[in-house]
């Protein structure tokens, strides 16, 4: 015992950390604060999970264009534990964004933003933009065919910002074109810049969860004046306050040992994610998709009308940004409690679906042609000979079925053909394979007229039973 206190009375004369860390401990948390204020802590936890099992990565990933795809082939399949570590860092990013996402969400609806805490608010937006880069990042240090389409559509979002548009889509690629500079460059941000600034803002944020203490639960009708909220709230604490340790300590210490069990358990039964292709510009059949927390704007950027496209690549992230930076200098003081801000709560209930609706989008993907879609049988062509049979070839020749379903085969990308009889006259249909539509080629000049009037044989017999259209021709 002796010793003990002896070692820490060197440590603080030394250092002075013994009292910085006794001031903490000792350091009263508003009643009240259980189980939903866990989350912040966990999200420090994961952190760090990443920043060890980054580490472990590092000492075998090779960051050159040539070398990345192989070094990952070797830490997934060979390397020991390999494929365990990369896992531990797929998910605990996909925690980390979970996390960080139910964490400013809370603090939102209990209106923990408000006045004293609006620099904690600010901290913590910026946390949630550079845990998501890191999050982009990651994926294109994987650099597969995957990555290299991610890294292409993110410069040509940033090449549609006015005036620095092109500088900006250069800066990003490194270059012209993508490359070795291009994953030097990423590999740096996801390493080294990115890390120190996220680092930096957990540090800022916890020192200022200090200084102005954990938001006590809101109550309805109490409500924060900023003349008097500071000596209200020291008054509560000295009158109600629990101890940070251990009660408060504990409930984040049980939360963060089940954040780490469910990540590490995640890495060994589900594993890392799979590998695309290596990297190949020429290859057209590729199926690229960012990692599921980005799906919901995958989805939003493939069904967005082209027209708005521009607009939505520019304005979204600024609007974004804007909304979430002014929340509390718009509101800092006021109602805390949600049942007394119906809008905060309407603002929740309309991102969380629509957020959800685009994420089931993105898995689904349906706006993208199905290349390995099988062709159509004679069974569901129902002919096995004749201008409907050869219709039908034409019709698996051109790759219509990439696109088009006929009977649940084919892809979803274009309208469901297995009643297009029903809806379109043969001159209707005539029309949109001479001429195109939208999305959709123009094949006037690649089929001949016999096989035109096949595929319009064919696509003539797609009409439910008994049912009969004015003028056919």
């Amino acid at each position: 015992m002796k010793q003990r206190k002896k070692l820490l009375q060197w440590l603080e004369d030394r250092t002075g950390l013994v009292k910085v860390i006794e001031e903490i401990a000792i350091h009263p948390a508003a009643p009240g604060v259980k189980w939903k204020y866990v989350f912040g802590s966990a999200l420090l936890t994961a952190f760090i999970m990443q920043v060890v099992s980054g580490i472990g990565l590092l000492t075998t990933y090779v960051p050159s264009a040539g070398g990345a795809y192989q070094s990952l082939q070797y830490i997934t399949h060979k390397a020991p534990l390999g494929a365990f570590l990369r896992g531990m860092h797929y998910w605990g990013a996909s925690m980390m964004i979970v996390l960080i996402a139910i964490h400013v969400l809370r603090v939102f609806l209990m209106g923990s933003f408000k006045f004293p805490r609006e620099m904690n608010w600010t901290t913590g937006v910026l946390l949630l933009a550079t845990t998501g880069a890191m999050a982009f990042c990651g994926q294109i240090v994987r650099w597969d065919q995957n990555a290299v389409f991610g890294i292409v559509a993110a410069s040509k979002m940033a090449a549609h910002v006015p005036l620095i548009g092109l500088w900006l889509a250069r800066l990003i690629i490194g270059g012209n074109v993508v490359g070795t500079y291009t994953l030097s460059r990423i590999f740096a941000l996801h390493v080294i810049f990115l890390p120190i600034l996220l680092a930096s803002l957990i540090g800022l944020h916890v020192y200022l969860v200090l200084r102005n203490g954990v938001s006590e639960p809101p109550v309805p009708g109490r409500k924060v004046d900023p003349a008097t909220y500071r000596s209200e709230y020291h008054d509560m604490l000295r009158k109600e306050g629990v101890p940070f340790w251990p009660t408060v300590v504990l409930r984040d210490f049980v939360f963060a040992l089940c954040v780490v069990s469910v990540v590490l358990l995640l890495a060994w039964l589900v594993g890392p994610v799979k590998l695309d292709n290596p990297p190949n510009p020429s290859l057209i059949n590729a199926h690229p998709r960012p990692d599921w927390y980005f799906w919901w704007l995958f989805a939003l950027l493939a069904l967005l009308p082209h027209s708005l496209e521009n607009y939505f690549m520019v304005l979204t992230p600024l609007v974004i940004g804007l909304v979430l930076f002014s929340v509390p200098l718009v509101s800092n003081r006021g109602e805390r409690h949600p049942a007394r801000r119906p809008l905060a709560v309407a603002v929740v209930v309309f991102l969380l679906p629509a957020i959800a609706a685009l994420t089931v989008a993105g898995w689904h993907e349906n706006w993208s042609p199905r290349i390995d879609a099988a062709p159509l049988t004679a069974s569901l062509i129902g002919a096995s000979s004749g201008p409907v049979y050869e219709g039908a070839m034409v019709f698996n020749r051109m790759g219509c079925l990439f696109c088009h379903t006929i009977e649940g085969h084919g892809g979803k990308r274009g309208p469901n053909l297995t009643w297009i009889a029903d809806k379109l006259t043969r001159g209707q249909m005539t029309l949109r394979i001479m001429n195109g539509v939208y999305n959709m080629p123009v094949f006037g000049r690649i089929l001949s007229t016999e096989q035109t009037e096949n595929l319009l044989d064919f696509l003539a017999t797609r009409k439910k039973p008994g049912f009969v259209m004015g003028d056919q021709q």
